[in-house]
């Protein structure tokens, strides 16, 4: 068994992402969850090599995985998607996560005398309210690795569940943590409980809020020399709109979320590199989280037969029974989802490191029974990302809800202060009906056609360049409206916006 001394952490952090990136991509090539494989390697490694137990190092870890997680989120999260399904969505991250914990406490509550273990309702609501809310980071590395479309607004529904309903959930467990660990302990006082949540909720919405477009507005004026620094200062504002809205007492993990929304939907000075910068760190972080996790947690423990009888229940009843049940009433007064639709977000409730972090809160407030809460969460964890993780796909083409997402031929951008429309659409019948010449195509002054892609091969076209059916054209024009109405007359419906 390997200790973690200063000697080793170098060696032994090089080789465990070494081997969770080689474990991910075997987990893209059977379609299985990277980070279930993140976890397994994490686990593997604990189980035999490396001794690691530190509550505050691994809260710590998760709780800076999780602001980088969630301000990317936010980030590459657009308004306009979100726009038709916010009501929806803020009813799932809030009502919906509530009535999860609500509804799975009451079943803990009931077969925890079944396997010798007398539970009050409060500490069967905490290990609920840690398993309340999906995971942020399963659910945007599931649905935006896999190259699939979903109807009815699902995926950007999805996205904005999971990235926004960590709070409520976070709120839950803390306040119970403090109840059951205080000297009330077992008695919940609703009132003050009611007044916590929305204080967290409202003051974290509107600090989120400012400190992003504090952010947009020091960005877009510092005037940086070295433009590397500017990953640096936004990097400082994701931890400093965490940080100090806890410190005002509101929900830090919301404040960031809605901060890499706001940041991620203005224009910004150097936002391409900015934006690929933290697409990469967050897989950094997301591998550090889980493969943390895999080594905190005891996997002796998972096969003693009260944690397996109960994590199993568990984990079976939220994925069939109460997860379910909160999606349908929370979505009862939106009549613009179809059954299968409903269905598809009762399925894709994905948990992963955010309940397993939650469930470490226990631990350090000594709660009775925390250790084995942690385990029965860690368990139902497992079982979620093996059966609901690996069939994302699967139940989407099942309900009949996915179409194929079509990728760019054209992988190119360009600066926001560019006002130039860029497209990318593929030539048809109705679009030769004029000649089968560039020149001959009628497109609105002001208009160019940059490149063509044929066959996988790119060149830049002439006048008297001959146009093929299933060439792709890629076209700037400054005059965006009467190229879209141009699009429509030619029958042209698949119209990819490229560039800002």
């Amino acid at each position: 068994m390997i200790s973690l001394t200063g000697e080793n952490i170098v060696l032994i952090g090089a080789l465990l992402l070494f081997v969770a990136v080689v474990a991910g991509k075997l987990a893209y090539r059977f379609g299985a969850p990277a980070l279930l494989l993140f976890l397994g390697v994490g686990m593997l490694f604990g189980l035999d090599f490396i001794s690691y137990r530190s509550t505050d190092i691994t809260q710590f870890i998760g709780m800076i995985s999780l602001c980088v997680i969630l301000f990317t989120g936010g980030m590459d999260t657009k308004v306009s998607e979100i726009r038709p399904i916010v009501g929806p969505g803020v009813v799932l991250a809030t009502v919906g996560v509530l009535l999860t914990a609500l509804i799975l406490a009451g079943f803990v509550w009931l077969i925890a005398p079944w396997i010798g273990l007398e539970m009050p309702f409060a500490l069967a609501l905490l290990l609920a309210s840690t398993m309340s809310s999906t995971d942020s980071a399963s659910v945007f590395s599931i649905l935006r690795s896999k190259k699939q479309g979903l109807r009815q607004h699902l995926r950007p529904l999805l996205e904005l569940e999971s990235g926004s309903n960590d709070p409520m959930a976070y709120m839950l467990t803390v306040l119970l943590v403090g109840v059951l660990s205080g000297p009330a302990s077992g008695h919940v006082d609703l009132g003050v409980g009611m007044l916590y949540l929305v204080v967290q909720l409202v003051v974290g919405a509107l600090s989120g809020y400012l400190i992003g477009r504090l952010a947009v507005w020091t960005i877009n004026r510092i005037n940086l020399v070295n433009h590397s620094l500017y990953v640096v200062l936004l990097l400082a504002f994701v931890f400093f709109s965490f940080a100090f809205t806890d410190l005002i007492r509101g929900n830090g993990y919301l404040a960031v979320y809605l901060a890499g929304l706001v940041v991620g939907n203005h224009k910004l000075v150097q936002k391409r590199p900015l934006t690929v910068f933290f697409d990469g760190f967050t897989w950094v972080m997301q591998i550090v989280m889980f493969l943390t996790l895999g080594l905190f947690v005891n996997s002796k423990e998972l096969l003693e037969p009260d944690v397996l009888i109960l994590g199993l229940s568990v984990g079976a009843f939220l994925i069939l029974v109460a997860r379910p049940l909160a999606v349908f009433a929370s979505l009862a007064p939106f009549r613009n989802f179809s059954t299968r639709a409903r269905l598809y977000v009762s399925w894709v409730g994905l948990r992963g490191a955010v309940p397993i972090l939650f469930a470490i809160y226990p631990l350090m407030g000594n709660v009775e029974y925390a250790d084995l809460l942690f385990n029965v969460v860690f368990l139902s964890t497992i079982l979620s990302l093996v059966v609901q993780g690996t069939t994302v796909s699967g139940m989407a083409n099942l309900l009949g809800l996915a179409y194929e997402e079509r990728e760019p031929a054209f992988g190119v951008d360009m600066s926001e202060q560019v006002k130039s429309a860029l497209t990318e659409v593929e030539v048809n019948e109705s679009m030769l009906e004029s000649g089968r010449t560039l020149r001959e195509i009628v497109l609105p002054e002001n208009t160019l056609v940059m490149m063509i892609c044929r066959d996988g091969d790119y060149f830049v076209p002439q006048g008297k360049t001959e146009l093929h059916l299933g060439d792709k054209l890629l076209v700037i024009s400054d005059r965006s409206e009467e190229l879209a109405t141009t699009y429509r007359e030619m029958g042209i419906d698949d119209v990819m916006k490229l560039g800002n």
